[in-house]
């Protein structure tokens, strides 16, 4: 499993007008991606700030993403983002939610 994180600035008082984003026009383009098994969003109390995670089957898949469909997403949440969102990518270690463990070399 592979997880991208996603942290952006939100502009005042755009919470609901961001949710709205993440659920209608985001969460359509992620469940059509190959390889797409989850998407989770924060947003701090007050609203400022945001960090969605997106949990893929394989690297691959989430890198394919990035390249092809992530502009689209970038454009959807352009009204309610100040300046541009911070990508990271992870390998998923552990994760109770998918039932998921993976050893990691160390």
């Amino acid at each position: 499993m592979f997880a991208r994180t996603v942290r952006m600035q939100l502009k005042p008082n755009s919470v609901a007008e961001f949710a709205q984003t993440i659920e209608k026009d985001i969460i359509p383009l992620l469940r059509k991606q190959p390889g797409f098994q989850d998407e989770i969003v924060f947003v701090v109390p007050g609203g400022t700030e945001a960090v969605a995670i997106s949990v893929w089957d394989q690297q691959e898949h989430a890198e394919a993403y990035a390249r092809g469909t992530y502009p689209q997403v970038l454009q959807a949440v352009t009204k309610v983002v100040e300046g541009t969102p911070q990508v990271s990518t992870y390998e998923v270690a552990y994760s109770t939610y998918h039932t998921i463990s993976a050893s990691i070399a160390t």
